[in-house]
């Protein structure tokens, strides 16, 4: 089994990352801040005005580490990545059947029941833990409305319709999601999914832990040896990793709305930490999302048993081994592709 790697997050501005033998090493202002060596890091994500020297780039390139730069908030801008790996038999495989509608509806179909099945366990975890709740009432409702998407997936629609009941999920699981919340009610509140920019603080974290998701997922995909800009679900646009977002789509509600969910229960974090820019858009603090990439590092480190597998395993390996399950579907060595259903 594949070993949970550390991501490098560096959110310093006007961090310089350079090679020093088979270490990264990080300099702010001249001083020497960080030494990583190469063989322990999965990943490389610099948030802002953070650079890389291209000794370092190269090294990361042969070793399988790939650099992601996001602004400082937390927007993708590009990535950096060695040589394609992988067999070149599943990439055509996997861009055929993308080119076939009914055949992209197979693997869409399967995404889009694991991410439902997923917010409905959250919110019927909800409604367990609290019963004597104000909303556990629209919370059960949404979830009785997810349980009759799941039914109507199970008859095999067509794409176009499976990517409605996405949406119609999407809704019904957001229209309870304020309930959720049990504390700091006045500085997190949930009125509707907003993104590019997000218009509060509960969007600004989930939109931040998102974009660490796809990173993972993109990263997992690439590893198994499939094209992450190539996707069942979602469809082709430039720039967009269109398959690292349907792998992710499953873990949405168990990695990144649990999380950010804690972060608010446990008052880990608080509104404080946030801020409104001119043009509306809420922002994190520097403090803030180190708080949150801490957090998100320790939940990956968390242990379950993967339903399928039945192997013990770190939460932050199911997008590497989801990416293995779909690649041995797509060559045929499995019937259908399993999504991650949580328990």
């Amino acid at each position: 089994m594949r070993h949970l790697l550390n991501t490098l997050y560096v959110t310093t501005q006007g961090a310089y990352l350079a090679r020093d033998g088979e270490t990264v090493l990080v300099r702010v202002e001249q001083q020497d801040r960080l030494r990583v060596p190469i063989h322990t890091l999965g990943g490389i994500v610099c948030f802002g005005q953070v650079s890389c020297s291209p000794p370092l780039m190269g090294l990361c390139g042969e070793r399988g580490v790939a650099i992601s730069f996001l602004t400082e908030h937390g927007r993708f801008l590009a990535r950096v990545q060695g040589p394609v790996s992988g067999n070149v038999l599943l990439r055509r495989e996997q861009y055929r059947r993308a080119d076939l509608e009914d055949r992209s509806a197979e693997v869409a179909r399967m995404a889009v029941t694991g991410k439902v099945a997923n917010a409905r366990a959250v919110l019927l975890r909800a409604v367990r833990e609290r019963p004597d709740a104000s909303g556990a009432g629209k919370l059960g409702a949404a979830a009785e409305r997810l349980a009759g998407i799941l039914n109507e997936l199970r008859s095999n629609p067509a794409l176009d319709r499976t990517r409605g009941l996405e949406g119609d999920a999407a809704h019904a699981y957001f229209s309870a999601f304020d309930h959720l919340i049990a504390v700091q009610k006045e500085g997190f509140y949930f009125r509707e999914r907003s993104r590019r920019p997000p218009l509060d603080n509960l969007n600004a974290l989930l939109s931040f832990v998102y974009t660490l998701l796809v990173h993972d997922a993109a990263a997992a995909l690439e590893t198994v040896g499939l094209d992450p800009a190539v996707g069942f679900l979602h469809r082709d646009r430039p720039g967009r990793p269109s398959l690292a977002l349907d792998l992710m789509e499953e873990f949405r509600p168990v990695l990144a709305d649990r999380l950010v969910l804690t972060l608010i229960n446990r008052q880990q974090v608080r509104p404080e930490g946030f801020r409104t820019t001119e043009s509306g858009g809420v922002l994190m603090d520097d403090p803030m999302r180190k708080e949150v990439l801490l957090a998100y590092q320790k939940r990956k480190q968390e242990e379950i048993t993967h339903p399928f597998l039945e192997e013990k395993m770190e939460l932050g390996l199911l997008p590497y081994v989801q990416a293995l399950l779909l690649a041995r579907f797509l060559r045929g060595d499995l019937d259908a592709y399993p999504p991650f259903l949580w328990k």
